[in-house]
């Protein structure tokens, strides 16, 4: 590792490169790899940073940290490319593009093995026997399609010790979302008709699959089975609905990755859309990292991280020219082991793709953007409200919620300059205290969370807000002390004499009185919104802890939903999956649920929202 020098001579250091391809790593006087860069022409590429009429600031900022350039001279550009993903993904410098993304995509999974095979989604390495069809680019899109092509061709989801087990048909039956393979309601032949149909609707065959529906309904109905050419008359109907619907089909049955890339150095969003059977699966944002890297070669570098772990379409489309477009198709056909091709998309189809996909990511980043700077208006306000050192990065709130001190969880919300950054959130089932003392469950809750971030397994937050006054307060600190947090700045929060928002008592440690900051304080709108998605978090924790441990569902404990309706609901959405996700709007399209229903009903489903 390169270690401290004296000013960095680059002129001198350019004159001695070669005009072939390679990597160069830039390092700093403590020895840090800062900037990991490819090139077609190693002294053409180096010299551009050192060139006196390049002014961009941020190449300065860079160029002033220099101490020492290591290259590597490579045979191809390809090969330099793949080099510099290598570097780039074990040493994360600080100044190049870097994707932080560490979630699995959704795939739809068919597991093969059972005589009735069951349908559901799936993340996680594809390592159970069975066929995968996807990625999804979000959970949403997978469940929505597995939803349809449950309600078409009725396949079951429940697990196998719940299949092995039944001696009835289950409520999937009787609301027309399963065909009850677990009591022989279908024959394995009949059953495995619909896998295959489903498989050829997955796989973009869709033309095939109506044309065998429509076959085998003509052959029921010559037989005079009218009840099996009724069933499948409506499969027909159902899938064609549903292909008439999708938002972009293309001629043709192809796949492909769609990109497009917006804003500026350091404030890029990148949007992708997932093409299958030639329809779009829907856009996923990413926002990466890297202060200094121009728009293509931004791109070119999140392609190669994108794609690590991930296996590529034939075809990927981007909204930009790439000047090494051909080294990074051949990169990506070697980790693929096939054909692939990353093209710019100019017209046609794949234009409108890129038109589409540049908008989501336009939109994205103006959400982004807003986000952003309402957060680091409230961050400042707090920091000089509590006269912390500076806005805080991240903060957690704690709150619990119990009926009556039965089922009792507690909830942990994390926020950062973002907004909420829910894949942090955590709840705690909270056991072996007095039901009802929410003083223990507190200190129990504070105890688990902050013995992982100890041992370094969860990452510290700046501040700690709790649900409570100064008895909360005081018990949460002995707790921390305990665990070695004496230090970490932390505040009570408690409601106003009326429980009224903007009276809110915020309660800071040696202070005997408490702050009230008033209902048009940045600092209070920013504790106020943390505070109640902790309290959003926890209720609906508890809601679903109770609805398990009495095994009934959730719609039985809404005031005023009774049997008749709750039937209509499931029957309406497909299940209670379907009723959760399921808007206002939808809610009072269903027989029997008027506008003053439905709004409890999705008040009691989503507390706080």
């Amino acid at each position: 590792m390169p270690g401290a020098a004296s000013t960095f001579d680059g002129k001198a250091f350019v004159a001695t490169l070669p005009r072939r391809p390679g990597v160069y790593r830039m390092y700093n006087a403590a020895g840090d790899l800062i900037y990991v860069g490819k090139a077609s022409s190693l002294r053409d590429r180096v010299g551009s940073y050192f060139n006196p009429s390049n002014v961009n600031p941020k190449v300065q900022v860079l160029v002033a940290q220099i101490t020492v350039i290591e290259v590597t001279v490579t045979s191809s550009e390809t090969e330099a490319l793949l080099l510099e993903y290598n570097l780039i993904k074990a040493h994360k410098p600080r100044y190049n593009i870097l994707l932080r993304d560490d979630k699995s995509y959704p795939y739809i999974w068919l597991d093969t093995s059972h005589e009735y095979p069951r349908l559901s989604s799936y993340r996680g390495a594809r390592s159970q026997p069975g066929r995968y069809f996807g990625p999804f680019p979000g959970a949403g899109a997978a469940h929505e399609t597995l939803h349809y092509l449950q309600k078409i061709f009725r396949l079951r989801n429940c697990r196998d010790s719940y299949f092995e087990h039944r001696s009835r048909p289950c409520l999937q039956y009787q609301i027309g979302r399963c065909s009850g393979p677990c009591v022989r309601l279908i024959d394995p032949e009949a059953y495995a008709r619909d896998v295959e149909a489903v498989t050829q609707v997955l796989e973009g065959r869709d033309t095939e699959v109506n044309a065998q529906l429509a076959a085998r309904m003509e052959q029921a109905a010559q037989r005079l089975d009218f009840e099996t050419a009724a069933r499948l008359r409506d499969q027909l109907a159902a899938l064609k609905q549903i292909q008439a619907t999708q938002i972009v089909a293309a001629e043709g049955e192809r796949d492909a990755d769609v990109f497009a890339l917006v804003g500026d150095p350091g404030q890029y969003a990148i949007s992708v859309m997932l093409v299958r059977g030639g329809r779009s699966l829907g856009t996923s944002g990413f926002f990466p990292r890297g202060a200094l890297t121009e728009a293509p070669e931004a791109l070119a570098s999140f392609l190669l991280q994108y794609y690590d772990g991930r296996e590529p379409p034939p075809e990927v489309f981007v909204d930009l020219e790439l000047a090494d477009a051909e080294a990074l198709s051949e990169a990506l056909t070697q980790l693929a082991a096939r054909s692939v091709r990353v093209k710019r998309a100019q017209r046609g189809m794949t234009a409108k793709w890129v038109a589409m996909v540049r908008d989501n990511a336009q939109q994205a980043l103006r959400m982004r953007l807003a986000r952003h700077d309402a957060y680091d208006e409230l961050a400042a306000a707090l920091a000089g409200e509590l006269d912390l050192d500076g806005p805080p990065a991240r903060m957690e709130c704690f709150d619990i919620s119990h009926t009556q001190g039965e089922g009792t969880v507690a909830s942990c919300v994390v926020f950062g300059p973002e907004g909420p950054l829910k894949k942090d959130y955590r709840r705690f089932n909270i056991a072996g205290i007095t039901p009802g003392d929410d003083y223990a469950a507190l200190r129990q809750a504070i105890q688990r969370r902050y013995a992982r971030i100890r041992e370094g397994e969860v990452e510290r937050p700046e501040l700690l807000l709790i649900d409570g006054g100064p008895a909360q307060l005081a018990g949460v600190r002995e707790e921390l002390e305990a665990l070695g947090f004496a230090d970490l700045p932390v505040i009570g929060v408690s409601k106003g004499a009326d429980r009224r928002a903007g009276q809110e008592r915020v309660h800071v440690p040696g202070e005997t009185a408490p702050r009230i900051l008033g209902a048009d304080s940045g600092a209070l709108q920013l504790i106020q919104r943390i505070r109640d998605e902790a309290h959003r978090f926890a209720i609906a924790g508890h809601r679903r802890r109770r609805a398990r441990r009495f095994n009934e569902s959730v719609l039985e404990t809404v005031p005023g939903l009774g049997p008749a309706k709750r039937r209509a609901l499931l029957r309406h959405f497909g299940g209670l999956q379907g009723v959760l996700k399921a808007g206002l709007a939808d809610l009072e399209r269903v027989e029997g649920i008027g506008a003053t229903l439905a709004r409890s009903l999705y008040d009691h489903l989503h507390p706080g929202e």
